[in-house]
């Protein structure tokens, strides 16, 4: 059953406009009132209107109302989720361990109810016949870049990872039609990730972005955008670490989708790399 409903709703909660908020926030507090209810009964209920419970839908990037009712009724049957935890003064590394252990899974968890499928897909179709693929992201963002450039050379996939933003100027400046940019940035806000795919965008150059769930600069920007879940930072940024690993796993995602499309292509190409790598170690 489709989850995520709650999820994106409280993701999205303080970027919406306010007719928009008062029926997320309405909802949040009485999900079970949507599972019976039409658009105009929400609205009313919310005190605002069914047409602002359609744009409410559209914000979300839902296929509409009864898209967004059957992931809350998912929510409401799904075991109550522990939550992110941060550490405390003095804490054992036992809890720490549980703590980072349960953070990590809850991220994960809560940016596989988010996916959008066909955006999935069309990030698929999008990235199989590129030439090139130039992924860029700043600090934290850019260990997510390396690790799908790495995956990406392993089938044969052309693939760039750099943090120079003035290298990464010049090769879009020579990017053909068939390459594509891919902009990473947790916020979604980082200004050289911003500036990149601005350039990408003006040069005609294709672009995908992955983000946390909601409006951003970066997202704006992109053909094609995926989303990790968005928790608030804790004081040690236990949420941050979490966020991280929620990317990595989108990114997984995004190479066995594509690996399962051209699966004889795939496990050919990782044999050979696989034999390269043995034939140097056993020159050492």
């Amino acid at each position: 059953m489709a989850t995520g409903g709650l999820k994106m709703l409280q993701n999205m909660l303080e970027q919406l406009p306010a007719s928009e908020r008062k029926i997320a926030q309405f909802i949040l507090e009485n999900p079970r009132s949507i599972l019976n209810s039409t658009v105009n009964d929400i609205g009313a209920q919310a005190k605002t209107s069914g047409a602002a419970v359609i744009r409410l839908c559209k914000s979300l990037g839902l296929n509409g109302f009864q898209d967004l009712k059957v992931r809350i009724a998912g929510d409401l049957v799904k075991p109550v989720e522990q939550g992110y935890r941060d550490i405390e003064p003095g804490e054992s590394y036992f809890s720490i361990v549980q703590k980072t252990t349960s953070n990590s899974i809850q991220s994960i968890r809560d940016s596989e109810e988010i996916i959008n499928y066909e955006e999935l897909e069309r990030a698929v179709q999008l990235l199989l016949p590129a030439q090139n693929v130039h992924f860029f992201g700043i600090g934290a963002s850019n260990i997510i870049a390396k690790d799908a450039q790495q995956k990406f050379l392993r089938i044969q996939k052309n693939a760039t990872a750099f943090t120079d933003t003035h290298l990464v100027a010049t090769i879009i400046a020579n990017a053909n039609k068939d390459d594509v940019v891919f902009g990473v940035s947790h916020s979604g806000e980082t200004a050289e990730v911003i500036n990149v795919m601005s350039l990408a965008k003006e040069r005609g150059v294709k672009t995908i972005s992955l983000t946390k769930y909601g409006q951003s600069s970066v997202a704006s920007l992109a053909d094609i955008k995926l989303f990790t879940s968005y928790s608030g930072e804790a004081a040690f940024r236990s949420a941050a670490t979490s966020s991280r690993l929620a990317q990595l796993y989108m990114m997984d995602i995004l190479f066995l989708s594509m690996a399962t499309v051209q699966y004889e292509h795939t496990i050919q190409a990782i044999d050979q790399t696989r034999e390269a790598i043995r034939f140097i170690k056993e020159r050492n």
